[in-house]
């Protein structure tokens, strides 16, 4: 496993706990992004843990390795993980609250049409990938085999050290299972009745922003808010506008109004 790879749980502290947070035990799960690792998301665990909530963020499968290991896993192993880390938050939290980045939104959603979560936040999960990326040229699955594409990705500064240990390359079965969970969850969407957050980057060159109005428009959620980020790109936990984000999410979290 690389540095940054390993799933992590921070304990919840009742003296931290906000007032209005009713539930003495208030778990939040967190959830990365496609070829990504729990290192994204440890910045917003620990803002979440200093607010009083526990935190656990489950390392996906095939994740966190290497690119051979997560070529042989599917969107289905990958959903397995987050019901793994479900179930272990609900041993120890009486209420639970899902946030996923990325693709882990789009988890984010799934487990909320089978499991009970309080709220849901999703940051820059794509239901339309940007055109740059070149989804039009993906080969049919039987064609693509052990081949990858080079993923270059910017490094990050005051970021835990694990954040830019990301794989250098997409296996392309991978993106197939990612396509495959996106025509998934879009079918899913007005199942999904949860109090939602749904934030975006303005600038998102991956998923494009009008992936926030397609869950918008389509949720069954009867409470939504959309909030999109100005100057801000697709890896919002990460990016100049963390605090904001950060700050939003816990807001939207400890808020008893929202039903």
């Amino acid at each position: 496993m690389i540095d940054g790879g390993e799933s992590f749980f921070l304990s919840g502290s009742l003296k931290a706990q906000s007032s209005k947070l009713k539930a003495q035990n208030t778990g939040v799960l967190l959830i990365h992004g496609f070829t990504g690792l729990p290192a994204e998301m440890k910045l917003l665990g620990e803002h979440l843990n200093r607010a009083g909530f526990s935190v656990l963020c489950m390392r996906l499968a095939g994740h966190g390795v290497d690119e051979e290991n997560l070529m042989r896993t599917t969107q289905n192993d990958w959903f397995n993980s987050v019901l793994d880390g479900f179930n272990i938050l609900r041993g120890v939290c009486e209420k639970i609250f899902v946030v996923g980045h990325s693709m882990g939104g789009l988890l984010a959603l799934k487990l909320a049409t089978v499991q009970h979560v309080e709220k849901i936040v999703t940051l820059a999960a794509p239901i339309f990938i940007d055109d740059g990326l070149g989804l039009r040229n993906l080969p049919p699955r039987e064609f693509c085999g052990n081949a990858c594409v080079v993923q270059p990705r910017k490094k990050f500064d005051n970021v835990p050290a694990g954040v830019n240990n990301v794989y250098k390359r997409t296996p392309l079965i991978s993106v197939h299972e990612l396509v495959d969970l996106i025509n998934d969850v879009k079918k899913l969407l007005p199942t999904v009745t949860a109090p939602i957050l749904v934030m975006h980057g303005e600038e998102d060159h991956t998923a494009q922003p009008r992936s926030a109005r397609f869950i918008m428009d389509n949720i069954g959620s009867k409470s939504k808010t959309f909030v999109m980020i100005p100057n801000s790109g697709h890896l919002l936990p990460m990016n100049e506008q963390r605090e904001l984000v950060f700050d939003l999410v816990a807001d939207f979290l400890s808020n008893d109004n929202e039903k």
